[in-house]
């Protein structure tokens, strides 16, 4: 555990750098993430910064969490999407198959330009 006293966390608590859930006897309850919030909050005022600056410190943390949540969501969104593409070629297979050469060939260049511009857009890389 931190070695802070209690009135130091009231005041962190009430002013934002720490949260804090309630039992049911309305006793407050720290997560492991305010535990670890708390730590480095030590940690900054060991390093002298005041305390509004360790509140941004603490928000940006806090942010990059939810971007990269957010971001991972969406990377598990067009996975799927990718997923069901993939799917649906399959499903052309057969028909495919029924095309003349110049068609295949048509069909076979057109879904390699396509897949190339995707590559290049999830790569980032400018076509």
């Amino acid at each position: 555990m931190a070695m802070v006293s209690k009135r130091t966390i009231d005041y962190y608590t009430s002013i934002g750098l720490l949260n804090a859930d309630r039992s049911k006897s309305n006793y407050r309850i720290y997560s492991d993430e305010s535990l670890r919030d708390l730590k480095f909050i030590e940690e900054c005022k060991s390093l002298h910064y005041p305390l509004d600056e360790i509140k941004r410190k603490l928000d940006r943390k806090k942010d990059k969490k939810i971007r990269d949540s957010e971001v991972e969501k969406h990377v598990d969104a067009v996975s799927q999407q990718m997923q069901q593409l993939q799917n649906d070629l399959v499903d052309l297979i057969p028909v495919v198959e029924k095309l003349d050469d110049l068609q295949k060939e048509k069909f076979t260049t057109n879904l390699m330009m396509l897949n190339s511009v995707l590559m290049k857009s999830l790569l980032n890389v400018p076509s």
